[in-house]
């Protein structure tokens, strides 16, 4: 073969190579791409069950605690429960209004709260209104030993209420008894409060 048709032949050798090229990028075009990252499942990470429980949320309350004596000091304080006074307070059925705390025996206790039994529970239940020990420290206890003994102070349950953490506390005043004329003027500072507020709902 002479010089001029080796150079024929390389040129239709490159032409094939061309086509085949151009082939091979059409058929690829079609094919779906392999991507590992294709057809990925998103997922929505909830958040954890009771993230949104209401923090303090109160169970019990005291309301004529702050009518019937002055408020000096107050103290949080956990509460010695069983599991069905847990479950009776977490449907709020709870009743302190007439209960007291008492220094008995070193300790802190809370008498005549009303806790009803919890329906569920059958015969494994407690005793509505059993005495509760209250959970202070050592240093609390002692300061309100001494208020009480000495100073002639009480000790006033204003409410109960379940923590950020879910545990049931007792929130503790120490307080003096008002005397008449204290709670005459209690009252004319709370029917002011109402009188303003309903001024400012009507906007005159």
């Amino acid at each position: 073969m002479d010089q001029r048709g080796r150079a024929v032949s390389a040129r239709l050798l490159l032409w094939q190579k061309l086509l085949h090229i151009d082939d091979k990028s059409r058929t690829d075009a079609r094919r779906p791409a392999n991507n590992k990252h294709s057809g990925r499942i998103g997922f929505i990470i909830m958040a954890p069950r009771g993230s949104q429980r209401t923090v303090n949320k109160i169970v019990a309350e005291n309301r004529k605690a702050r009518f019937n004596y002055e408020i000096i000091d107050t103290y949080e304080a956990g509460l010695a429960l069983t599991g069905t006074e847990v479950k009776a307070l977490r449907e709020g059925k709870a009743n302190i209004a007439e209960s007291y705390a008492s220094d008995e025996g070193n300790e802190i206790w809370l008498i005549n709260s009303h806790l009803p039994e919890y329906l569920q529970a059958n015969r494994f239940n407690h005793e509505p209104r059993r005495r509760r020990k209250l959970l202070l420290n050592k240093r609390e206890i002692n300061r309100l030993r001494q208020a009480i003994n000495r100073e002639g102070m009480t000790l006033v349950p204003l409410k109960i209420y379940f923590n950020e953490k879910g545990r049931a506390k007792l929130e503790l005043a120490l307080a003096k008894g008002k005397k008449l004329h204290d709670k005459r003027e209690t009252e004319k500072e709370r029917d002011w409060n109402r009188q303003k507020s309903r001024l400012l709902k009507t906007g005159g």
